[in-house]
């Protein structure tokens, strides 16, 4: 590696801000995607998570279908999907059908965790039949067999045999990601010789000691590929480093309710953060968090992220832009998280943009 500047992607949440709806998040994000399509962004998911006042990212599929019909060349996927949550067949289903929307622009990413409280998590179950977390390995490997054009084998007892498939007659499949902040998701991610994402925009430790294992035990697959792996990192530019601190500020104050069991509420705008501070070990929390992120100019941080990724030995990051709004600013459009794809994509990319 050297100090060049990494390939980029971004990990989208769709925030909702305070006196934002749904509809203007949603708008805010497409719009978002779009930017990253013309400023040569490698890669756009999306997240799932539920019940939360400031994510509205609660449907991976629906809002990947949306973005590969606003976009023309960028990949689209998820980050991730929580396969506790879904039977392996829709998953694959719903994929299938992007991968046929978007041919060769797919990407699923799959994780473990199920993105939601317990009372969440028991209101999936109920709506169907759900993936039990200690059988993940199983219904990742359902999930490759059911999405290849061949398909899968569902064998009986009687010994007759029945043929599913994803979609009835599959040109491609979806590029199937492992997600994970933790040995297990690298060492599975290994054994199934398939690519791997460290969730390092959440996650406390572990990044060294998670690649090093997916790297040493990584196994081929069919396909034949060597390991493959990227890192996510929250990222806030601004023209000025004092705008980047200061619209740092919700997103870390958010952070910070949800490690000390606070309400939660939308994401506040810069002034309401300003206008209440926190505890003191609230704002401790905010310190050791903000540590972790890239928060500062375009070119420091394009610097700092060319760093790290020499540092952990990948070839992409995929930015988490949290920068935060301040009064005023649109609720249809989201002028900070561009402004952070801006100014830390080349500047090349932006003038041809």
């Amino acid at each position: 590696m050297t100090d060049a500047i990494p390939s980029l992607s971004v990990l989208d949440l769709v925030p909702v801000r305070s006196g934002q709806s749904s509809a203007q998040a949603v708008a805010a994000s497409l719009d978002l995607v779009e930017r990253a399509d013309r400023l040569g962004y490698r890669r756009y998911w999306f997240a799932e998570h539920h019940n939360m006042p400031a994510v509205a990212s609660t449907a991976p599929p629906v809002l990947i279908a949306a973005a590969a019909a606003r976009t023309s060349r960028i990949r689209v996927g998820s980050g991730g999907v929580m396969l506790p949550n879904h039977s392996p067949l829709i998953v694959a289903e719903q994929f299938a059908a992007l991968e046929a929307l978007a041919p060769g622009r797919i990407d699923l990413g799959i994780g473990r965790a199920p993105g939601s409280d317990p009372v969440i998590t028991q209101l999936l179950h109920r709506s169907g039949t759900t993936s039990d977390v200690s059988r993940f390995p199983d219904h990742v490997t359902d999930i490759l067999a059911l999405t290849s054009p061949e398909g899968a084998t569902v064998r009986f007892t009687s010994g007759t045999e029945y043929q599913v498939k994803a979609t009835p007659l599959a040109s491609g499949m979806p590029q199937v990601w492992l997600l994970g902040s933790s040995d297990y998701s690298a060492q599975l991610a290994a054994s199934f010789g398939l690519p791997y994402v460290f969730a390092n925009h959440f996650a406390g430790e572990g990044l060294d000691r998670a690649l090093r294992l997916y790297r040493d035990q990584f196994q081929p697959n069919e396909s034949g590929e060597g390991p493959r792996t990227f890192v996510t990192a929250n990222v806030v530019a601004a023209p000025t480093a004092e705008e980047a601190e200061e619209r740092a500020l919700p997103q870390l104050r958010m952070m910070a309710r949800l490690r000390t069991n606070r309400p939660l509420v939308p994401l506040e705008t810069v002034e309401q953060a300003k206008a209440d501070p926190f505890d003191a070990m609230a704002e401790s929390i905010m310190a050791s968090t903000r540590q972790k992120w890239f928060v500062g100019t375009g070119d420091d941080v394009r610097s700092q992220l060319a760093a790290f990724a020499a540092q952990h030995g990948v070839d992409e990051i995929m930015l988490s832009p949290v920068a935060g709004a301040y009064d005023g600013e649109s609720l249809e459009t989201s002028a900070a998280r561009t402004q952070t794809l801006e100014l830390v994509a080349s500047p090349s990319a932006v003038t041809a943009a």
